[in-house]
């Protein structure tokens, strides 16, 4: 893990460090040093800060804080997103209305318990663009907006003076961002502002695509269920059955794509345990999937990357053409 969070790190860090520093000198290395930043990028953020903000990378808690924060260092928020994917999604997985990963805006509909509209039989085509666009909305205004919902949600501990902190908190560790990776390059680098600019977006493009892919393709899937709460919020089950009836891996086999996403190909196993790792889940997986056989209960997994993808397109496709379903009554 230690390895793992130099080489990310750096593959974030060095290629913008270039551009500051005046290496970088043409339009071609300006857009090749921020496209690789967006593998860096989007590296830390499966395979760093997702660990260290389950607490899972280190057995000490300091050091799993410290570690969160590089998801603060690539323009997002540590402090929103433990609420959002730690409380909210793990908890709820694939429940309407509770899970955040599935609370889209109006033109995309992840859940066969959401609002249908017209647009949405059109989503297996455009949402694609929309999923480049997450982390950009992420590092500028969604931050806000989720933390001032969950507040509201009774979420923030600490009431009011919390979430005051954790608004002041928010407005200085975002300047602090764009300072760095577009202030510098601006004011030392000899490319124009809008050219620092396109390649900021480009990075964003590229990074959110590939995050909001991998968790997509383990989610809104065919083959996984999407419970339904009662008027009163309650949904019946029991917590593993629910994450192996939610969840789906893919292509398990693959090293190389395993190391780069921080282990979320086997994201039963990461539902299951949260508070372990991700290095031991392809060691824990076959006893996962030999458990589940034993006692008959789903453990879903596709083979390749490819026809996760596929099998998505294809629910995208399920969920903008069908109804509504009717709320179960308490």
């Amino acid at each position: 893990m230690v390895l793992k969070s130099i080489l990310l790190l750096s593959l974030y860090i060095v290629p913008v460090t270039l551009v500051i520093t005046g290496v970088a000198t043409t339009s071609f290395q300006l857009f090749a040093c921020y496209f690789l930043s967006a593998f860096g990028m989007a590296g830390v953020g499966m395979g760093v800060m997702h660990d260290a903000i389950h607490g899972s990378y280190s057995k000490h808690k300091k050091i799993n804080t410290w570690i969160g924060y590089t998801l603060d260092m690539v323009g997002a928020s540590s402090m929103v997103w433990h609420l959002q994917h730690n409380v909210l999604h793990h908890s709820f997985t694939n429940i309407d209305e509770h899970d955040d990963d599935i609370n889209a805006p109006f033109f995309l509909r992840f859940s066969p318990n959401a609002a249908k509209n017209g647009l949405h039989k059109y989503q297996h085509l455009y949402a694609w663009f929309f999923y480049s666009l997450s982390t950009l909305s992420w590092v500028t205004a969604k931050d806000f907006i989720r933390f001032t919902r969950y507040y509201k949600k009774g979420l923030v501990k600490g009431g009011k003076p919390a979430y005051r902190k954790g608004i002041v908190k928010l407005v200085f560790l975002k300047i602090a961002y764009f300072s760095i990776i577009l202030g510098l390059p601006i004011i030392f680098s000899p490319f124009s502002v809008g050219l620092i600019l396109l390649a900021f977006v480009m990075m964003h493009f590229v990074t959110g695509f590939i995050i909001t892919m991998v968790f997509q393709i383990a989610h809104i899937v065919e083959v996984v269920d999407f419970p339904k709460a009662d008027c009163e919020g309650v949904v019946e089950g029991e917590r593993i059955l629910h994450q192996l009836a939610t969840t789906c891996n893919f292509a398990p086999k693959s090293r190389v794509l395993g190391w780069f996403i921080g282990g979320l190909n086997f994201q039963v196993e990461h539902h299951i345990f949260p508070d372990i790792c991700h290095v031991h889940y392809r060691e824990i997986a076959p006893i996962v999937k030999a458990t589940a056989d034993e006692f008959n209960v789903p453990y879903y997994s596709k083979p390749h990357f490819l026809m996760a993808v596929l099998d998505h397109f294809k629910m995208l496709y399920v969920l903008g053409n069908s109804p509504a379903m009717e709320p179960i009554k308490a």
